[in-house]
Order: structure tokens, then sequence, then C-alpha cells
């Protein structure tokens, strides 16, 4: 899933280009500022202005990665006066943020030093251009 340039909405071009729905849910999460927006509404609910303030981001970048946290199914927000308040629609999702940090802890976080390896259907791995191996 990926922020469409136009309309700032979640898209699910993975899905309909056949990525399986846990690789897009995972794409979904693996922008920074998406998953420090739900990092931030882990602790509570918020306003767009407290999490522009808190993260030190535009409105208009917030914005458009609550919609697209929304369209996913993350996030929900409710009406208050002209205020909208958001917040995390499933609690499953703490519970997967959680273990993913356990596995970065018990890993020594070597998840980011994994060189990147491309596959096909002729042999085996390959190293990518400018990947290094892990030593």
């Amino acid at each position: 899933m990926a922020i469409d340039s136009d309309g700032g909405r979640c898209v699910s071009t993975d899905i309909a280009a056949g990525i399986s729905p846990a690789a897009a849910l995972f794409h979904s999460l693996a922008d920074e500022t998406r998953l420090r927006i739900v990092q931030r509404l882990a602790r509570g609910e918020a306003r767009v202005v407290d999490l522009t303030t808190q993260l030190g981001l535009a409105q208009s970048t917030v914005s458009k990665h609550l919609a697209c946290l929304r369209d996913c199914g993350l996030i929900d927000f409710r009406a208050e006066g002209r205020q909208s308040f958001y917040s995390l629609t499933r609690p499953e999702l703490l519970d997967m943020l959680a273990a993913a940090e356990l596995l970065l802890s018990a890993t020594g976080h070597t998840v980011t030093l994994c060189p990147v390896r491309e596959v096909s259907d002729d042999g085996p791995a390959e190293l990518v251009a400018g990947a290094k191996p892990v030593s």
C-alpha cells in the first residue's frame, strides 16, 4: 500500500499487483512517518495539531499519512465539535509492534544489517549490487 500522489490516500496497488495482504500490511507500516504516528497513537488519541507538534511534521504530511492509515483500517477518528481525535482501531497492532521490538532486541538489531537478496527462478539468491553481506 502506498500513498498516491494526488489524493494522499492509501491505495491497494500492492494487493492488485498480486502482493499478499500480509506483505501489504507490513509495507504500509514500513513508512517511518506512518510508524511514528502509530507509535504516538499507541499512547492515546490525538488531533492533527497534536501530531504535527509532537512529531515535527507539516500538517499536510500528517493528514496524508492519517488518511492512508485510516484507509488501511488501522486508525479511525471521532469528531468533537470542529476537532477530530484519531486513535488506533486494532489493539492487535500493538501486540505486533511489541513482538517486533522483542525480535529486534533478540537479534541485536541485525535485521537492519541483512543483505538485500534477489531470488530468481533460475538459481540461488544473489546479493543485489551495493548490498553488503553480514560478517
